[in-house]
C-alpha cells in the first residue's frame, strides 16, 4: 500500500495541475482532519467531493485522488 501511495504522489503531479496544489493534497492526505482544513484553505483547494477523492484549484483544475492515498482501507489484514 504504501508503494502504491510513493508511486502516485510521484507520478500523478506529472500529468497536469499545480505541485503546490499536489504538495498540498499530500500534506492534507497525511494530516488530521483539522490540520488537513487548514493546509487545503490555506492553498485555496476545493473539496468538490465529501471524501475528497475530486478537489479544484483556484483556477479550476481538477486533481482526483484514488481513496487509498486519503485513507487506509478498511479492509486490509496485518
Amino acid at each position: 500500500l504504501q508503494r502504491m501511495k510513493d508511486e502516485f504522489w510521484d507520478t500523478e503531479p506529472h500529468y497536469g495541475g499545480d505541485r503546490v496544489i499536489w504538495d498540498a493534497l499530500r500534506a492534507a492526505c497525511e494530516a488530521d482532519l483539522e490540520t488537513a482544513r487548514i493546509i487545503l484553505d490555506s492553498a485555496g483547494v476545493i473539496v468538490a467531493a465529501a471524501d475528497m477523492t475530486i478537489c479544484y484549484d483556484e483556477r479550476g483544475r481538477k486533481y482526483e485522488l484514488p481513496r487509498y492515498v486519503i485513507s487506509p482501507p478498511s479492509n486490509l489484514q496485518r
